[in-house]
């Protein structure tokens, strides 16, 4: 699967992408400050005793820089922490309203937007229904006008990070698309360049599932730490995995990429990425859409649909489902059927904790859930499915979003970085060098 990410529970990645010459070195007091920073920052520490006895350092370097990130504005007293023994020590807070971060998932069909606090906390956000059909340089001037809506309506300034989730594979290292099966003419695009063009800050960019996964996994309910295995069914259909901690990005950045497993060899089932015989081909939303449009005259729901509007969604197959729409359901029902059966063999094959399902396919009800859930049950070993959890996404359809905002702050506060812009209180007008920095962790 290639060189894991690690994902931790405060951020995640603590390797990522690229970043420009170092102009000044830190000082010998930024490494110390960076530790006491992130210490508080992941709740590994909450109070100067704390700090002493977690990070190694002295009792007199603990204060001191305690005072300098205070004086930054990093750091903020809290309330009176219980006494061991002694004086009751005040607890500290990492102030995430400090500075704010961009972020934005960009799925096939759609895309949500968002600006955050560096806790990951949504100050604002937005959706949009959009095509990545339309191509790189009209999707990212909508997302770039979405942001610039969400910084009115905030009053909030320059964005200390960016973090974005796209729907192919990307070559982490650099924030280009790879040969992605359905974006066409986004083959070797460089999303992160287009905003760095843009924007005077870091950038880092992923595939949609990987940042759904890291998103449910940090955030969602219940969190328990396991391994995680997430799937996506909407527009199309892809996997992120979670294992030991770490997000599994293959190689090339294309691992989970379970839409263009072969399932059959119907030479009609011709899929978007041009091979035949794909699970996307016959099982992904866009398939349904193709389907549904074809046979709309048996269901009554669906025709005056397309007389009201001259197009169907998927949104209106998902509620044409829950009013009990007979094609509705015989189309979602024969799609699960085949996503079940590649699912039950991924989980066979990674053993996971908890298998999330996540999407669209979500807005139809619990009918794909309880499929699924059954059919693994049915076909995976005991050993496997012993202590297996099955359940749909907790984050109300903002799990990308919330794992852009993730891969954002964790490259900010991976301790190279940090270490470099710590002593200005702030990233901003460090853009250039955190990027580089980085692509030299990546």
């Amino acid at each position: 699967m290639g060189r894991p990410v690690p994902i931790g529970s405060a951020p995640p990645p603590e390797r990522l992408p690229q970043f420009s010459p170092v102009s000044t070195l830190p000082t010998l007091e930024a490494a110390p400050l960076a530790i006491v920073v992130n210490f508080v920052r992941s709740g590994r520490a909450t109070t100067r005793p704390e700090l002493v006895a977690t990070t190694g350092l002295s009792r007199k370097v603990v204060t001191q820089r305690v005072e300098q990130a205070l004086a930054l504005g990093l750091l903020e007293d809290g309330e009176l922490a219980a006494s061991s023994g002694g004086r009751q020590p005040r607890t500290l807070r990492f102030r995430a309203e400090a500075g704010h971060l961009y972020s934005a998932a960009i799925g096939a069909s759609e895309f949500h937007a968002a600006i955050m606090d560096l806790s990951g906390a949504i100050l604002a956000s937005h959706h949009e229904d959009w095509g990545v059909e339309a191509g790189p340089e009209p999707t990212m001037q909508r997302v770039q006008s979405a942001f610039s809506a969400l910084a009115l309506k905030t009053g909030l300034g320059r964005p200390w990070a960016i973090g974005i989730g796209v729907p192919g594979p990307v070559e982490f290292a650099t924030g280009r698309l790879v040969a992605p099966p359905i974006m066409p003419g986004w083959d070797g695009f460089g999303v992160r360049s287009w905003l760095r063009e843009h924007y005077d800050a870091p950038v880092w960019v992923d595939n949609d599932v990987n940042l759904m996964a890291l998103g449910e996994w940090t955030y969602g309910t219940p969190h328990d730490g396991r391994d995680m295995l997430f799937i996506k069914v909407g527009t199309g259909i892809g996997a992120g995995l979670v294992a030991g901690g770490r997000l599994l990005r293959g190689d090339r950045g294309a691992a989970g990429d379970i839409g263009h497993t072969h399932i059959t060899d119907d030479p009609s089932a011709v899929c978007r990425c041009g091979r035949t015989g794909c699970l996307e081909a016959v099982a992904s939303g866009w398939s349904m859409l193709e389907e549904s449009m074809r046979r709309v005259e048996e269901s009554p729901y669906l025709t005056k649909v397309l007389e009201r509007t001259d197009r169907l969604t998927l949104g209106e197959i998902g509620a044409a489902a829950v009013t009990g729409d007979a094609l509705a359901l015989e189309m979602i029902d024969t799609r699960s059927r085949l996503v079940a059966d590649v699912i039950a063999n991924l989980v066979n094959f990674c053993n996971p904790g908890a298998l999330v399902l996540g999407g669209g396919v979500l807005r139809t009800g619990p009918r794909f859930v309880d499929l699924v859930s059954s059919t693994v049950h049915a076909r995976c070993i005991p050993l496997v499915t012993e202590h297996l959890t099955v359940r749909a996404a907790s984050l109300d359809h903002r799990e990308g979003v919330h794992g852009a905002g993730l891969l954002a702050s964790s490259g900010l506060f991976a301790t190279g970085p940090l270490t470099h812009w710590v002593e200005s209180g702030s990233p901003l007008g460090h853009a250039t060098t955190l990027q580089r920095l980085s692509a030299e962790l990546a």
